[in-house]
């Protein structure tokens, strides 16, 4: 027998329950707090499941909820050194189509604990059960620098807000984020008041503030629109950059720490992934992290699906709408993979090349960085899973396969019947079968 466990995770609780594979009830819905004790009932529970049919096994699940259910999932993982039980992490974007498709009227607790063991059920083939996460450690410290980094451009947001008000001016030499040397000089001077009043050789004492720059500063802080000045104005600020310089530096120990602890034994791919210029110590474990196992994927586009990079489009009779990138799913592994691509597209001769091709065909930056991201993935994919470290020869030798295989065929979905330019169809339609028909066949006239 399999039998299926859904829980639907809250904040110091869990609902529980068991369904078999036709969906009927074995053990009605339960609720456990999350306390040793009640860890241990879920264990008596399923183990007395168990021993009335030795040969059953158990599948259980928990939706994704920013960590509630990391204590279940890790009990349960446990519980499999006596149980016959696997445990899944499932993303709550899938359970509540699956549960929509129920039409559902009602939504609770024990309903959406169903809704996660019918999901089991009926998507056997798509769950994927947690083996031992090697990475747990290294996944802690990336979300801590994550944090901090976050933190930070909160700060920042802050920090431009208090500073369009006290000094703007000085914001015409941050329109790409606050250089070191601006930050240095508000910490000092956080006003236009107190600008105005310092010296040109003081100013210039500052790294990156030349003597002329520092008459300039001075002279629009004289001419400053500031509406604000003031002690708690000053404090303020002082206090932000300061903040914000500190989370620099811990951010930097942070990297310092989790890259030396990542050695070629314990994780080969960082160098793996290293060889493709483009990708740093930090990126490639970031990557490594976000991918887990390369096993889990059985094709670069499913890769790219987790990464929220494939492309989506809808079409539906004559109507034809453009594709763009599906952006599901988590941002984290895009913005690294966002990062390798602008270092790439300025350091790596092969992914210079064709970002330039994308820009000639019309793209605009930011889709032809997309493209570019979509690559790089496809690059990643292929050295993880052959265990090769990245040739760019081979790549090229790959693209001019390419062209051929993508050479205009008839639609598969017109096995029965050619296009036919006569059917009463709409003008769009006419237009597109005759295009088709004079490339399949270029004895067609136009």
């Amino acid at each position: 027998m399999k039998y299926f466990l859904g829980g639907d995770v809250s904040k110091g609780y869990c609902d529980f329950i068991i369904l078999d594979e036709s969906k009927n009830v074995v053990e009605k819905g339960f609720q456990l707090d999350d306390t040793n004790e009640s860890h241990s009932k879920l264990y008596i529970i399923l183990n007395h499941l168990l021993a009335r049919e030795p040969s059953s096994v158990i599948y259980a699940a928990v939706e994704s909820t920013g960590g509630y259910e990391n204590n279940w999932v890790k009990s349960i993982q446990r519980f499999q050194l006596s149980l016959n039980i696997h445990i899944a992490r499932l993303n709550p974007y899938g359970v509540s189509h699956s549960s929509k498709a129920n039409m559902e009227r009602i939504i609770t607790d024990q309903i959406s604990a169903r809704n996660v063991a019918e999901y089991l059920i009926n998507y056997q083939a798509k769950v994927r059960y947690l083996e031992e996460d090697s990475f747990s450690s290294l996944r802690r410290q990336w979300k801590y620098i994550s944090l901090l980094k976050k933190q930070k451009v909160q700060l920042y947001g802050q920090l431009e807000s208090l500073v369009y008000i006290s000094f703007p001016e000085i914001l015409t030499f941050c329109r790409n984020g606050f250089p070191k040397w601006v930050l240095k000089l508000l910490e000092k001077y956080p006003t236009a008041e107190k600008v105005s009043s310092a010296r040109v050789k003081t100013l210039s004492r500052i790294p990156y503030i030349t003597k002329s720059k520092a008459e300039r500063i001075i002279s629009k802080a004289k001419s400053s629109v500031a509406s604000e000045n003031g002690f708690t104005v000053e404090e303020i600020i002082t206090s932000m950059i300061e903040q914000i310089i500190s989370l620099d530096k811990t951010i930097v120990y942070q990297k310092k720490i989790m890259i030396s602890s990542v050695s070629e034994e314990k994780l080969p791919e960082v160098k793996l992934l290293k060889s493709f210029k483009g990708i740093g110590d930090y990126s490639a474990i970031g990557l490594i992290i976000e991918i887990g196992f390369i096993e889990r994927f059985s094709t670069p586009k499913q890769l790219a699906s987790y990464f929220g990079l494939h492309p989506v489009f809808k079409k539906s009779g004559d109507g034809s709408y453009a594709m763009r990138m599906s952006k599901k799913g988590r941002t984290s592994p895009r913005n690294i993979l966002f990062n390798v691509a602008f270092t790439a597209v300025r350091d790596n001769e092969l992914i210079k090349q064709i970002y330039a091709r994308h820009l000639k065909k019309g793209m605009v930056r930011m889709a032809a960085l997309g493209a570019i991201m979509h690559k790089i993935l496809r690059i990643v994919y292929g050295m993880l899973k052959n265990n090769e470290e990245y040739n760019p020869d081979k790549d090229r030798k790959n693209a001019k396969v390419i062209p051929e295989l993508n050479k205009k065929k008839l639609d598969k979905t017109r096995r029965y019947q050619d296009y036919d330019v006569y059917a009463p169809i709409s003008r769009r339609q006419s237009r597109k079968r005759t295009l088709i028909k004079q490339e399949l066949e270029p004895d067609v006239p136009k």
